[in-house]
């Protein structure tokens, strides 16, 4: 294994503990040092891969976007109607909730509850461009089509992102009587009827 292979794998590594713990214990109780001891590994070698814990955070941020992004990017190139994509991105959002909750939950409480951490290079939307393109596209499409309403991007996007995350949370907190996946079509059917011509 070449050097640079090696040396992105660390770095995976890195952002994959550094994300455990963050979507555990929380940005600010979690330290540099937590994350290196964790991943057997010194201090200053860490610090050769991220210079500070800011900029490890927002290359967290950037990851988890990418990775949910891809899984978008698959369902906006099937060709189905909104209605059946809109199921598909709500049972993929559910589905890393289930099973990579460390990701669903840095975003809903670490990246928007410290917004100060991604103020500095990651203003705006940039750091979670790889999910906010696709989710654009996939409204451009239905829009054109003629399925969806021509609305602000926005409030399309609050409207859908306000479903999955508040169920997200709502399953995080214990508060949900049944699992997660049993609601899929529920909020599929509502997100879909909230934004259809």
């Amino acid at each position: 294994m070449k050097i640079a292979e090696k040396k992105a794998l660390k770095r995976e590594s890195i952002i994959q503990t550094a994300l455990q713990l963050f979507s555990a214990n929380g940005f600010h109780k979690t330290t540099i040092p937590d994350i290196a001891a964790k991943l057997h590994m010194s201090v200053g070698n860490l610090y050769n891969y991220f210079s500070s814990k800011d900029i490890l955070a927002q290359e967290i941020i950037k990851y988890t976007s990418e990775v949910l992004g891809e899984e978008i990017k698959k369902i906006n190139m099937l060709d189905v109607s909104a209605k059946e994509k809109i199921k598909m991105i709500v049972t993929v959002y559910f589905t890393m909730a289930e099973e990579k909750p460390e990701m669903i939950e840095y975003f809903l409480r670490v990246y928007l509850s410290n917004r100060e951490v991604f103020s500095d290079g990651c203003d705006g939307m940039v750091c979670v461009s790889g999910f906010i393109t696709e989710i654009m596209i996939f409204f451009d499409d239905a829009v054109s089509s003629g399925e969806l309403r021509n609305q602000d991007f926005f409030s399309a996007f609050g409207l859908f992102m306000g479903y999955l995350g508040g169920m997200v949370f709502l399953k995080g907190e214990g508060v949900l009587p049944k699992e997660i996946a049993y609601y899929i079509d529920d909020i599929s059917r509502n997100i879909y009827n909230a934004l259809k011509v």
